[in-house]
Formats: structure tokens, C-alpha cells, sequence
């Protein structure tokens, strides 16, 4: 299919809630879910949604490795690439925990971003068919992630403290803000 461009930080399709999906079979969203698997494969990432390569849509896609899931949950084999359409979550509980995230709108910065630990989302999948699960963890905070770019929410706006976000090279170099690093 085709690699999209990503639109990054700055652009108004960013900052745009986006509009429900009416028929998942029409082929303009089929070719846009292929083209959005493609360009996540691309850019080597593991979420990507549809205002991130200037569609103004309610279609977002994510998939957690093997090497990213828990351990204590029964996602230690990861979850596969998921097509969500016309999501909504809901959080499970009120715990909240900071991890550090990446964007492709965002590229070469990372931010300490505390999110819900575990949620329940709903949608469609790529065939229209309903999808529902709980998440945690890992799993939850790319859904989290995915999701606040359909309502036109970029990262550093969920941060408390914007002295935890810097550029990802300088921050594997000097790891002392980040979690679990040794002094």
C-alpha cells in the first residue's frame, strides 16, 4: 500500500477532535487502515492514529511486544496489531502510574506521563465487528496514548512536571530522571 507522512506537534490536525467513522467497510477507511499499518510498520512504532497522518478520523492502531508486556498479566506473549474504531475507554479503578512515552508527532523527545493503570475500551475492529477488553499496564497506556490523539491531546499535556520530558538521546545518556535508574 503506502507509507503516509506523519504529522507532527504544531499541526492543527493534531489539536482537532476527530469525527466517528460511519462505514468501516467504505474502502477510503479500508485503504486508510492498511496505509496506517504500513506507515506504523515503517516508522518502527508501536501505536499510531489517524490524525497522525493528517486523517481527522476516529480509527487508531496498536499492537504491545513480547518485550513491553508484564510479566504479572496474561499478556506476557504481547498483544498483536489491533484496529480500533470509534473507540471509548474507560478507566478501571483509580490507580494512576508515570511511565515514559514516545510519540511519532513527537520525534526525539520523550515525557514522564502518568496514566491510568488499567482501563476498558470498546470499539470496532477492521472488519466492523465489536471488540472489548481490559488492559493494563503497557497495554493500557498505548491505548491511552492512541486515544488522546482522537481527541486532539498530545502527551506533554497529560504531564505534571515538565522537567521529566527531554530529548530520548540525552535522557539514555543521562538516565538520572528516569525510573529504576542506578546513582
Amino acid at each position: 500500500m503506502a507509507i503516509l507522512k506523519i504529522a507532527r506537534m504544531g499541526h492543527p490536525v493534531l489539536r482537532q477532535p476527530t469525527t466517528s467513522v460511519d462505514q468501516v467497510s467504505a474502502p477510503e477507511i479500508q485503504r486508510l487502515i492498511s496505509d496506517m499499518q504500513d506507515t506504523l510498520a515503517e516508522a518502527q512504532g508501536v501505536g499510531l492514529a489517524a490524525p497522525q497522518v493528517y486523517v481527522s478520523k476516529a480509527v487508531m492502531m496498536f499492537f504491545v511486544p513480547p518485550s513491553r508486556a508484564g510479566d504479572d498479566t496474561h499478556e506476557s506473549d504481547g498483544v498483536p496489531l489491533t484496529v480500533l474504531i470509534n473507540p471509548e475507554i474507560e478507566p478501571c479503578g483509580d490507580e494512576r502510574v508515570g511511565d515514559w512515552e514516545g510519540c511519532l508527532s513527537i520525534p526525539g523527545l520523550q515525557g514522564y506521563v502518568p496514566r491510568w493503570q488499567r482501563i476498558r475500551y470498546r470499539g470496532l475492529d477492521a472488519a466492523g465487528l465489536p471488540i472489548e477488553r481490559e488492559a493494563e499496564g503497557f497495554h493500557a497506556r498505548v491505548v491511552q496514548h492512541e486515544y488522546d490523539h482522537l481527541c486532539g491531546v498530545l502527551y506533554p499535556e497529560r504531564m505534571t512536571d515538565m522537567t521529566r520530558l527531554g530529548f530520548a538521546e540525552e535522557l539514555r545518556r543521562h538516565p538520572m530522571g528516569r525510573p529504576g535508574a542506578k546513582a
